[in-house]
C-alpha cells in the first residue's frame, strides 16, 4: 500500500493504461453530471492554456470526466458532481473524501476509474463525457491525444511540474472550464482568508522551521514543491534550508540516517502509515537522540486519521478540517512544552 502512495506522490511517470475492459461502468442517460452550479455570464466559449497547448469549451459541460487525481473537489465545491473520478487512495465511495460529502449531496455518485497504469481511456470514453479535466494530474502527450478524440481535456499546467499544480490553481483552472470563474475566485480568496485566520491565531507558528516526513524505505521527506509543505509555509513555516538544499526542486526523497538530524526542526509532521508503529519510530536509535524527538515537537498522524487524508488532499473543501484539527496539534508542538500532547487524533 505503501509503495503506490509514495510513487503517486512524488510523482513518478505513469504510462498509458492498457484499454480494454468488458465491465466499464457507465452512468445512466437520466443522471447527468451535476446539479450544475449556475453558469456565469460570458463564460463560454472559454480557452484554457496548458501542458499540451490550449483548449476551448464552447458551453457548459454536463458530463465531466475527472482524470486527475484530486480534481473532484473542486467541481463538488461548485456544485458540478463529476460522472467519474480518478481514485487515488482512501478506498472512498465514488472518490468522494468525508469533508466532501456534503457538497456531493443527492448527485449521483461518480463511477471510480483507477490509474494505477494510466488513464484508463475506453472507460472514460464509456462515460460520453463533455469535458475532461486532469489539472492535478501527469498526462502523457499520448493520453492527452487520444483523450482528444472525445471531448475536450483541461490537462496539467504548463509551467510546473507534473502534479505540480495548487490547490488554489485547480480551484480556478477547473472554475474557469464549467463557466464559473468569479465565483472559483471567491471560494479561493474565502479559504486563502481561512488560513490567514488560522496563522493570525497562531503567531507563535511565524519563522518557525517545520517539515513532513513519512517511514518509507527509511525516512522519506516532502520537498518544497510538495502541497504538503506548501500548507506548513501558508501558516508561517519555513521549510529548513538543510532540507531545501538537498532537495531544491523536487518533491522529496530519502534521507539517510547520517543527515537525519536535518529533521531538528520546531515542528516535524509525521505520517506514520510504514511499516514502522510510532513507538518504533520514536524509538529509533538515531531519531530518538534529536532534540526535536526529545523534546517532543514531533506531531504523528496515523492512516486513519482524516488530517492524513487532508494533507494529501488540499481544497477548498479539505482545508476547513486541516484548520481547525491540524493547527493545535502544530502549536502543542512548538511551545517548547514536552507536556503538551501533540497525539490527538480527528476519526
Amino acid at each position: 500500500m505503501r509503495l503506490p502512495f509514495i510513487l503517486l506522490t512524488c510523482l513518478c511517470a505513469l504510462v498509458l493504461a492498457a484499454c480494454g475492459s468488458d465491465d466499464t461502468e457507465s452512468s445512466s442517460d437520466s443522471a447527468p453530471a451535476a446539479e450544475q452550479g449556475t453558469t456565469e455570464a460570458s463564460a463560454f466559449p472559454v480557452t484554457i492554456e496548458h501542458k499540451y497547448g490550449s483548449t476551448t469549451i464552447e458551453s457548459e459541460p454536463k458530463r465531466v470526466v475527472v482524470v486527475g487525481l484530486r480534481d473532484q473537489d473542486a467541481l463538488l465545491a461548485l456544485g458540478v458532481v463529476p460522472v467519474a473520478t480518478t481514485e487515488w487512495f482512501g478506498k472512498h465511495p465514488g472518490a468522494i473524501f468525508p469533508w466532501a460529502k456534503e457538497a456531493l449531496g443527492s448527485g449521483k455518485e461518480p463511477v471510480v476509474l483507477t490509474n494505477t497504469d494510466g488513464v484508463q481511456i475506453e472507460k472514460v470514453a464509456a462515460q460520453r463525457p463533455d469535458l475532461i479535466v486532469g489539472v492535478y494530474s501527469g498526462l502523457t502527450q499520448k493520453e492527452y491525444d487520444a483523450l482528444s478524440k472525445l471531448a475536450p481535456v483541461v490537462a496539467q499546467p504548463k509551467d510546473k511540474v507534473d502534479y505540480g499544480s495548487t490547490w488554489q490553481e485547480e480551484q480556478l483552472t477547473i472554475g474557469k472550464a464549467v463557466g464559473q470563474p468569479e465565483k472559483a475566485q471567491q471560494l479561493v480568496d474565502d479559504t486563502e482568508q481561512l488560513i490567514a485566520d488560522t496563522a493570525a491565531e497562531h503567531p507563535e507558528f511565524k519563522g518557525k522551521t517545520a517539515a513532513e516526513v513519512t517511514d518509507y524505505q527509511g525516512v522519506f521527506v516532502y520537498g518544497p514543491q510538495d502541497v504538503r509543505t506548501a500548507t506548513l509555509e501558508s501558516l508561517g513555516f519555513v521549510f529548513p534550508k538543510p532540507l531545501a538544499d538537498a532537495f531544491p526542486d523536487e518533491f522529496g526523497g530519502q534521507l539517510s540516517d547520517e543527515k537525519l538530524d536535518a529533521l531538528d526542526v520546531d515542528a516535524l509532521v509525521w505520517l506514520a502509515d510504514g511499516d514502522r508503529s510510532v513507538d518504533e519510530l520514536k524509538q529509533d536509535p538515531v531519531y530518538s537522540k534529536l532534540n526535536v524527538r526529545k523534546e517532543e515537537r514531533d506531531v504523528f498522524i496515523l492512516l486513519e486519521d482524516r488530517v492524513y487524508e487532508a494533507l494529501s488532499f488540499p481544497s477548498v473543501l479539505s482545508m476547513p478540517l486541516l484548520m481547525k484539527e491540524l493547527a493545535p496539534r502544530l502549536a502543542a508542538a512548538v511551545d517548547g512544552d514536552p507536556s503538551t500532547s501533540t497525539d490527538q487524533q480527528a476519526g
